[in-house]
């Protein structure tokens, strides 16, 4: 009895340790994470040897992730997948190194929110709202409104059309984010290019000042001027900034993409005023240095207004000949003494820098005979005493006014 029982004993003892050195016997269970080697690798399939006990395939899009991993492998090489299925009609377990990737995703996802760091996301598709990209099956959203200045769609009027067109054109390109919003409950991140380069227009700003100059990229058109880019940054060239001529169109003096130099002319937060036509001098400076008051000068006839006429000088210069100084008549309308192509003689009589005017005198330059001037006396003699009996006659009638009210009382 005693031998029997120590018999059993001792080949107990070897089945546990055959048991010990054999291979662990894994039972997959889907949306596990499992190890294995491969053993064979074809076109658009892949075996894996799941520790000698059983055998993984992957096939089809299970094999595509974003990190490209069935690219890289070999026949040895470790990999982990996700097991979809336990075990399919060739009794082997159904992988994907897709949905692995995913999983890793989420935790590469997490680990780069934890350590405020960025991440490559590469525009797939576009639409009004931003730029959309699939990463191992996680939708992830790129707004509009998170997109750098730089890349930010300016669009007159917020024409929908238009954004969507400009947004398609980045469809391919890289951008550096960070992910502001993870729902992996959803299945969804949102990301953006801003708060990536929070950092480097914050060190920006910092070296910047009212008067310092940049090269920028006009990054938007819009009815009130241009936006120009640089440096992570992003300021506004007022249309009355652009040039020192009249702009009526701030699409007629550059393109999207033009390199342009700009001056700093205004800081508030990230609000930066910019001008163009400050990098140059006024013309306006050295016009008014050749047309001095009381020089006389010669011009056409170009245009009439209910004020006056204006006199061609040279090219972009034109003078005012005001209604009142084109002769010693009075005269109603410029064209009862002017036609238009007519060339005439001014005397310059002001210059206004800032309102970028210059003011004529024809009659300046024409003597006035005697019976003109007696006449214009007359004339102006004649509006001052009906300019004097209607004070009186107003005075006479406020006086009676007042001693009716006072009768009264």
């Amino acid at each position: 009895m005693a031998k029997a029982k120590k018999r059993e004993s001792k080949q107990s003892t070897v089945m546990l340790e055959l048991l010990k050195d054999s291979p662990q016997v894994l039972r997959a269970r889907p949306g596990e994470l499992i190890e294995g080697i491969v053993i064979f690798k074809g076109k658009n399939k892949m075996l894996i040897d799941l520790n000698g006990v059983s055998t993984g395939i992957v096939s089809g899009r299970e094999l595509r992730d974003s990190m490209n991993t069935f690219r890289e492998l070999n026949v040895g090489d470790t990999v982990a997948s996700l097991v979809l299925e336990e075990e399919n009609d060739e009794g082997m377990v159904v992988l994907s190194l897709r949905m692995a990737s995913q999983q890793k995703a989420w935790g590469r996802f997490n680990k780069m929110i934890e350590d405020d760091q960025t991440m490559k996301f590469i525009a797939q598709e576009a639409n009004k709202g931003g730029l959309l990209a699939n990463i191992d099956g996680i939708r992830t959203f790129l707004p509009v409104s998170q997109l750098s200045p730089s890349n930010y769609p300016r669009v007159n009027n917020a024409d929908t059309t238009e954004i969507i067109s400009r947004l398609a054109k980045f469809i391919g390109h890289t951008f550096t984010v960070k992910i502001i919003t993870l729902d992996e409950e959803a299945g969804k991140i949102v990301v953006s290019e801003r708060e990536a380069m929070a950092e480097e227009r914050s060190k920006a700003l910092e070296h910047l000042a009212v008067g310092s100059t940049k090269d920028g990229v006009v990054s938007g058109i819009v009815k009130f001027g241009l936006f120009v880019a640089f440096d992570g940054l992003e300021g506004l060239v007022h249309i009355s900034e652009i040039a020192w001529g009249h702009v009526k169109n701030p699409s007629e003096f550059a393109q999207v993409g033009d390199r342009v130099k700009v001056k700093i002319i205004g800081i508030d937060g990230e609000k930066l005023s910019l001008s163009i036509k400050q990098m140059s001098k006024d013309p306006w400076e050295e016009i008014a240095q050749r047309y001095p008051v009381g020089k006389k000068v010669e011009g056409t006839i170009a245009r009439f207004a209910d004020y006056g006429a204006f006199l061609n000088l040279e090219k972009d210069i034109t003078g005012l000949v005001h209604v009142t100084e084109i002769s010693h008549e009075k005269i109603q309308d410029p064209a009862q003494a002017l036609k238009i192509g007519q060339k005439v003689e001014a005397q310059v009589i002001n210059i206004d820098i800032d309102e970028r005017r210059i003011g004529l005198s024809i009659k300046a330059l024409k003597p006035i005979d005697a019976a003109t001037l007696a006449r214009i006396k007359k004339e102006q003699e004649e509006k001052e005493n009906a300019k004097k009996e209607s004070k009186e006659v107003k005075e006479e009638e406020e006086e009676k006014e007042t001693k009716k009210k006072t009768k009264a009382e």
